[in-house]
């Protein structure tokens, strides 16, 4: 009783603590979007964004999966640590050594010869990530999130400052470059002064080996997961312009931020927790459901008012130079709906140790989202790609549901019962939100905000009258989170 007590004590903190900093460095990276989406150009994000899937498959490789094999080992040691962070460095200094020379050959694929020299300046990156992963997963390791929050705060706050001063001087696209260099490196700075923890000039192949047998499979599903990911950045980069490609990611990424950042807190936290609690099949099922509810309670509604007033947004948010991003916007909100519950899913299966599974799985349901993004752009050009990426973000979820309800227990018929009510519910509040803002004709500005408080009235109304299960397990979860919020600003 009181282990399970500690644990939901360790939780409830590192949620509180999880969210300061995740909510926080949104707000900054927000913020940041729009300020310099008003200094940029659409053509300066879409060079950057051509150049991600090469960042990001690098950074996936850097880590190897290890960072989750050390969460996931109950008892880790020294050894461990420190072969880990050595593997690290020695990755990060190969792959930059393979950017840096594939760099011209990247720069002629696209036909941009600029992207040769920002490639690699912008793989420097790969350093600064490698020599943090190690302190950062003893910190999530050891609940400690309070540290992480404030450190990653600061570091973006710094960043944010720098990179828009450097945006007003006319550095352009460096600007962009420069940002994730500085925020890295000042969290790596500062990580290493903190923490009292030091490598020891030691490689252990029988840690290596111990950890590479669990993370090695979940170093390949990430893997596969990052190009699949970044895969329509290879494919538009290629096929149309930076300005289109500009466009896009703009769309995904203020979409990303709404339909995954909540479930990006719980999963720092939760997935620990699941680690801790994975010889308990039966409780991590309830675990899973009561997430389940209480993302698909807020998040759903939220994804049918970002597409109901996605114009007015965006013109308010980064002028009308944008707006070509709206239609992209839109078709990609319907991809979040599932996308802000696949993590739950996966996690729980990757925490219980089925690192070979969700490998296995990964390959199948990211070859399936591959296929129809290529084909899409093949058939039907830009609507084909968004056909894709929502056709890939629900198999995705299927996929992960499934895999829950084998390994598990919470069955995949039994989570699409729980989730109906919230989901019709989010559909016919935005049906009549919609019909609402036809009749009356508002200006742009008005409509948006007239079609929001009609949604939040009707949603907020159906909450309390029929007090649902979703709305009652979010409660469930937030009473506490304000309570602890409360406790803690009493005793100051």
């Amino acid at each position: 009783m009181t282990e399970t007590h500690d644990l939901k004590q360790k939780a409830t903190t590192g949620v509180v603590w999880t969210a300061v900093q995740k909510y926080s460095v949104t707000i900054i990276i927000f913020v940041s979007d729009i300020v310099l989406a008003r200094l940029l150009t659409p053509y300066d994000f879409g060079c950057i964004e051509m150049l991600a899937i090469f960042m990001l498959l690098s950074e996936t490789m850097v880590n190897g999966g290890f960072g989750a094999a050390l969460i996931q080992k109950k008892k880790p040691t020294q050894e461990d640590y420190s072969t880990i962070f050595f593997w690290n460095l020695g990755m990060a200094a190969l792959l930059y050594l393979v950017l840096f020379s594939c760099a011209p050959f990247i720069a002629r694929f696209y036909k941009i010869p600029m992207l040769s020299s920002v490639l690699r300046v912008q793989a420097l990156v790969l350093f600064v990530y490698a020599f943090n992963i190690v302190q950062t997963n003893q910190l999530r390791k050891q609940f400690r999130f309070k540290a992480l929050a404030l450190v990653t705060v600061i570091a973006n706050l710094v960043a944010l400052g720098i990179t828009i001063l450097m945006a007003y001087k006319g550095f352009g696209v460096w600007s962009l470059v420069a940002k994730n260099l500085i925020a890295g490196g000042l969290v790596s700075l500062i990580f290493w002064f903190y923490i009292k923890w030091r490598p020891i000039w030691v490689f252990s192949w029988k840690s290596f080996k111990e950890l590479f047998s669990f993370g090695f499979y979940m170093f390949l599903s990430n893997l596969v997961t990052s190009f699949s990911a970044k895969l329509q950045g290879l494919l538009i980069g290629k096929v149309y312009n930076p300005s289109t490609m500009g466009y896009y990611s703009k769309a995904s990424g203020t979409e990303g931020h709404a339909s995954t950042t909540i479930s990006q807190i719980l999963d720092q936290v939760t997935y620990p927790l699941y680690a801790e609690a994975q010889d308990d099949l039966n409780r991590l099922g309830n675990i899973v459901k009561r997430l389940v509810l209480a993302l698909s309670y807020v998040t759903f509604p939220l994804m049918f008012i970002l597409l109901l007033v996605a114009k007015p947004m965006f013109v308010l948010l980064y002028t009308e130079k944008w707006l070509p991003s709206v239609p992209y916007f839109q078709v990609l909100c319907i991809a979040g709906l599932a996308s802000c519950l696949q993590s739950v899913n996966f996690h729980t299966i990757s925490a219980i140790g089925k690192s070979k599974v969700t490998f296995v799985w990964t390959i199948i349901k990211r070859g399936v989202g591959i296929a129809c993004m290529v084909g899409g752009l093949a058939l039907f050009g830009m609507k084909g790609i968004l056909a894709g990426a929502v056709v890939n973000a629900w198999f995705a979820y299927f996929v992960n549901m499934g895999l829950v309800s084998k390994h598990i227990g919470y069955k995949w018929h039994r989570q699409l019962w729980d989730l109906f009510p919230v989901l019709a519910a989010a559909v016919v509040c935005a049906g009549l939100s919609y019909l609402c803002g036809r009749v009356l004709h508002f200006d742009m500005y008005l409509d948006g905000i007239v079609k929001m408080l009609v949604y939040a009235v009707l949603y907020l109304g159906w909450s309390f009258a029929f007090k649902p299960e979703a709305f009652l397990n979010f409660k469930d979860i937030m009473v506490p989170l304000f309570s602890k919020l409360k406790s803690k600003k009493k005793r100051k």
